[in-house]
């Protein structure tokens, strides 16, 4: 009789285990490696935390802030980060040195990289760099790629000089004229001009330039991809679900983004956040998907950074992106 009763026991157990798998695994823990510190850019894992995407896959998702791309690949390449977000070009860079990493899924389609400098004392071409002080931390993706930028357009890099300066600190330092101009995307102009008055902070953009290459993306390591490719796969399904939340609905996004996070300033992260979703309104997006990756534009953007970054050894470019973790996610209407 005893053993009749464990039998159903352990047969009600099993069951139970298939039916709900949330009772017989505990959530897995993912940490996520921000790029910065949480911006319009971000509003989308927000909403997937408050919406229970991520839940709902069985993922206990942690957002953490980082100091630019390098500081989150180097969190994703040594394991203290399991997923991150970081410039397309700076992995390039990161791959060639040996680091084991690759772009996963695309954030923005089009690149925001950009110079910004005072309206008295403007940059507005590449060459107006020379001879200035450019503020970013050292971990910063487009001081990293700055490089490839130098010698796109003939620049001495030897005549522009780098500040270090923590993320935080780039609007007041401009504002403040304690350098001549700062690297940072284009989505951030909310901010400038919050700091510094309406007209006052000056775009260099880069895609103006010649150098319109792939820019923000998810990034995972090779062990994540071999170890945990079903997390890998949840996390970006539920992730690119709240873009498309975002895109569908941005003041309901912000009032989530908010919540979540306090101290942000809608009056500026809801300009920053809308900026950022106008370089995700693409044809590309539109037919394959949020964060589907291009084989010839990824290709164009390895090849600008085999050729003028200097890197050790020349990348090739199935070396550094996937699409195979991407389960596709439809453009809103609205979007297209």
């Amino acid at each position: 009789m005893m053993r009749l009763l464990s039998a159903v026991l352990l047969l009600t157990v099993s069951l139970l285990a298939l039916v709900l798998p949330g009772a017989a695994q505990a959530p897995q823990k993912v940490v996520f490696a921000l790029n910065w510190f949480a911006v319009g850019d971000h509003a989308a894992y927000w909403v997937a935390l408050e919406k229970g995407y991520y839940k709902s896959k069985g993922l206990d998702v942690e957002l953490q802030n980082s100091k630019g791309s390098g500081d989150s690949i180097a969190k994703v390449d040594t394991g203290r980060a399991d997923i991150g977000l970081a410039d397309s070009a700076v992995v390039i860079a990161a791959v060639s040195r040996g680091g084991k990493i690759k772009v996963v899924g695309m954030v923005f389609d089009k690149t925001p990289l950009n110079i910004w400098s005072r309206k008295e004392a403007p940059i507005t071409k590449p060459k107006d760099l020379e001879g200035k002080t450019v503020g970013a931390p050292p971990g910063d993706g487009q001081r990293q790629v700055f490089p490839a930028f130098a010698k796109l357009h003939g620049i001495d890099q030897s005549k522009v000089t780098w500040v270090n300066i923590e993320p935080a600190a780039k609007i007041p330092a401009l504002a403040e004229k304690r350098v001549d101009s700062v690297a940072d995307y284009t989505t951030g102009l909310p901010f400038y001009e919050k700091a510094m008055g309406k007209g006052n902070a000056v775009m260099m953009p880069w895609a103006e330039h010649g150098f319109d290459m792939y820019s923000m993306s998810i990034i995972a390591s090779e062990k994540t991809m071999k170890d945990r490719p079903m997390m890998l796969r949840a996390f970006l399904e539920a992730s690119y679900m709240g873009w498309r939340d975002v895109m569908e609905d941005q003041k309901s996004a912000l009032e989530i983004f908010k919540k979540r996070v306090p101290e942000i300033d809608l009056s500026v992260i809801e300009p920053n956040m809308k900026m950022g979703l106008d370089l995700m309104k693409t044809d590309r997006y539109a037919k394959n998907g949020i964060g589907w990756m291009e084989e010839k534009k990824m290709c164009q953007s390895v090849d600008l950074v085999n050729t003028y970054m200097g890197v050790p050894t020349k990348v090739e470019c199935k070396a550094v992106y996937t699409n195979e973790f991407l389960t596709k996610i439809e453009l809103p209407k609205t979007m297209r």
